[in-house]
């Protein structure tokens, strides 16, 4: 069977209606797009806190735009969970500490630092959550497909950061670090959350009648992540 997200077995709308009498879908589902949610509002809030960094008017219109979008992101995932008859703050709150503890070890210390963040770190979150929308019904994969959408943060951060080292090769190095330190803090947050939310990880696991990965899928999966945040480095001009 092909786990590429991409190539999954996806459910279609009226099974996704189903799913949810399942009594750990539903939940699993509610965790998601409550991770989801809570990582949408703080990317507002740190873009927001960003674009105070920002060394031109230029920028700092950049960012706040990008942080609006963010917020918009988490409005359409705070409605689907009231759709759902979900209080989000609820949805949200259990993975409070996990993101807070993960963005109190990683605060930039300058703005290049902030932007390889919003690029590297959160592009391996983003990477995650599209493989297990692959286990969803239609309706929340493409909501969730939606809100991981590439929000201009790719073109805007390559150029920033690549202009910045042309400037002064030393920052490179810096920054090549920064990147393997976001890396591992990601994957230290990742594993935290999985260990506190079990019903997150039946959805990659699946069930009796909801197929999901083995653990050669899962080895497999992790080393999609690893390459994509490879080819993230590289197009930023850092190593990996």
């Amino acid at each position: 069977m092909s786990d590429s997200p991409e190539s999954s077995p996806a459910r279609t709308s009226s099974a996704g209606v189903a799913a949810y009498d399942d009594p750990v879908y539903r939940p699993a589902v509610i965790d998601l797009l409550g991770v989801l949610a809570y990582g949408e509002l703080t990317a507002f809030e740190r873009l927001a806190d960003d674009a105070t960094l920002a060394p031109t008017l230029e920028d700092k219109a950049e960012l706040a735009a990008l942080a609006v979008t963010e917020f918009h992101h988490y409005e359409r995932l705070r409605d689907r969970l009231r759709d759902l008859g979900v209080e989000p703050v609820s949805a949200m709150r259990p993975f409070q500490a996990a993101l807070d503890t993960f963005h109190r070890h990683t605060a930039p210390a300058d703005w290049l630092e902030g932007l390889v963040k919003a690029y590297v770190g959160d592009g391996i979150a983003t990477d995650f959550y599209r493989e297990v929308a692959a286990y969803v019904d239609a309706d929340t994969r493409a909501l969730v497909l939606e809100v991981l959408e590439n929000t201009g943060h790719a073109v805007f951060v390559v150029d920033r950061v690549r202009k910045a080292i042309a400037e002064e090769p030393r920052i490179g190095g810096r920054l090549a670090l920064w990147g393997r330190r976001l890396v591992g803090e990601a994957l230290s947050q990742a594993q935290r959350v999985a260990a506190e939310r079990d019903v997150l990880t039946a959805l990659l696991v699946g069930g009796v009648d909801r197929p999901g990965m083995d653990l050669a899928a899962i080895g497999r999966m992790f080393a999609r992540l690893t390459e994509k945040h490879a080819q993230r480095m590289a197009t930023l001009g850092l190593q990996a």
